[in-house]
């Protein structure tokens, strides 16, 4: 069974090719599939599947034939990753799935347009159309002592972008923060943010059912959007730093658009003996 390996500023995903959706991907197999000792270690697991081929998705849309099928690295399914999105495209564009620079992935947040950056399917920045985001209720995350007030932004799956003027780099996202289980039942994406100076901000994040990554593309949305709505603005564009490098959110009244690397960095073949029994 083949893999490959990939990251999306240092966002890091597992890629299984099952056009024919024939795996049985439990989440006890994603979840060894991403243990850093046991398995190869990720933040995530993108099954490349066509989307015909995946139950419980409804029908395909016409024209649309992949899917990326997004499990996270406890085995739970999310909605959406977008520097999964942009891993699972330059995977599409190396494997010879797809030929054109601008085409349409299935995801269940929806569909997600991408193109490649001045038409390079190898080197160049991958833009996502993420599509619109909503600024929801005020609520607030607790680390350790000390509660931050933030906003509740849904990107296809759930975030809260807590906007502080303290230094984020000295806090401690070993554990998930605490949150407000009446308004995400499902868990949520927790992002830490410097406030919106000179369109560039800073964040960090702990993603539900992962822990802190080093950075992620639907949260760099989120804290945009967020941040733009905490400065009075509704549109604009801003650079985002993360731990694991710089990508860059266009807000626009018809949506949003995330462009940043994506950068393949091997493929193997896993054990029959290991896929039977993780272990």
């Amino acid at each position: 069974m083949r893999f490959s390996k990939g990251h999306g500023t240092q966002n890091d995903f597992v890629v299984l090719p099952d056009p024919d959706g024939a795996l049985d991907l439990t989440p006890e197999r994603v979840a060894a599939l991403c243990d850093r000792r046991r398995g190869l270690g990720a933040d995530g697991v993108l099954r490349v599947v066509r989307w015909k081929a995946l139950p419980g998705v409804g029908e395909p849309e016409p024209g649309v034939e992949w899917f990326m099928d997004y499990r996270n690295a406890d085995g739970s399914i999310a909605e959406m990753c977008g520097n999964g999105v942009r891993v699972f495209a330059r995977y599409l564009a190396a494997a010879g799935l797809v030929g054109e620079p601008e085409f349409t992935i299935g995801t269940r947040a929806g569909l997600r347009s991408v193109s490649f950056a001045g038409g390079d399917a190898v080197h160049g920045d991958v833009a996502v159309g993420m599509g619109p985001a909503v600024v929801g209720a005020r609520s607030s995350a607790r680390v350790g002592d000390k509660v931050y007030p933030g906003v509740a932004v849904d990107v296809g799956n759930p975030h809260l972008v807590c906007i502080t003027g303290e230094p984020i780099a000295a806090l401690d996202l070993t554990a998930a923060p605490d949150h407000d289980p009446d308004l995400f039942p499902n868990g949520v994406n927790v992002e830490f943010v410097s406030p919106l100076r000179d369109d560039a901000i800073t964040m960090r994040v702990h993603e539900r059912g992962v822990g802190e990554t080093r950075s992620c593309g639907t949260g760099t949305v989120a804290a945009v959007v967020a941040s733009l709505h905490h400065a009075g603005r509704a549109e604009g564009t801003v650079a985002v730093t993360t731990p694991g490098g710089r990508l860059r959110v266009t807000v626009t009244p018809d949506g949003t658009t995330l462009c940043g690397p994506a950068v393949l960095v091997a493929e193997g073949e896993l054990s029959d003996e290991w896929w039977a029994n993780p272990a």
